[in-house]
């Protein structure tokens, strides 16, 4: 696991205690995500709490880290996941910010080599409702922007069979585990 170089404050420590349990409870415990165990256990995550209190910041902590991962060997980071806790805490405010995200990869020349997936305290599917149990698969602690590298994604989905029904998967699961389950599941009972 890779930690932004400085020293942390006790919130951002928190902070990344709260999204490393989400990580390994959630998205590989459940198997939300089949490929993030790989890249958990050989430590080529680059996890990164931004202090942007705008969105302005916050792009540029974007665009720095979409700089950082295009500059960095694939084995020593493979994958960035940039937690803002300060800035789009509204789901809707943080669905806007993310046609500015994309653009900021097609800015920087990424498009087809860097993608983002996101992640927010309450991500809300389109045409679900704010409770339902599925909307959790991208559920996170904190308004978090995933940076991938597109190739990794590649190699993954071609060794994993059945790559498409990951998503309705996850949807059983989530439904199996309940609200009950889910919070029991994050609080390690």
């Amino acid at each position: 696991m890779r930690i932004n170089p400085q020293r942390l404050s006790l919130e951002e420590e928190a902070v990344l205690a709260a999204t490393r349990r989400w990580l390994e409870r959630a998205v590989i415990g459940l198997q939300l995500c089949p490929f993030a165990k790989a890249v958990h256990v050989k430590k080529q995550i680059r996890y990164v709490v931004s202090a942007a209190q705008t969105t302005e910041e916050l792009l540029a902590d974007l665009i720095a880290e979409l700089r950082t991962l295009q500059a960095a060997d694939a084995a020593a980071i493979d994958t960035t996941l940039l937690v803002h806790p300060h800035v789009l805490d509204d789901f809707l405010d943080y669905n806007d910010f993310l046609e500015l995200a994309d653009a900021a990869v097609a800015d920087e020349g990424l498009e087809g080599e860097i993608q983002l997936a996101s992640f927010h305290p309450q991500y809300q599917f389109t045409g679900s409702r704010p409770e339902d149990i599925e909307n959790y698969s991208n559920r996170s602690p904190y308004p978090t922007l995933h940076l991938l590298r597109e190739a990794s994604i590649e190699r993954a989905v071609a060794a994993y069979p059945d790559a498409s029904e990951i998503f309705e998967r996850n949807m059983e699961t989530l439904r199996r585990l309940g609200h009950d389950g889910w919070r029991r599941l994050l609080a390690g009972e």
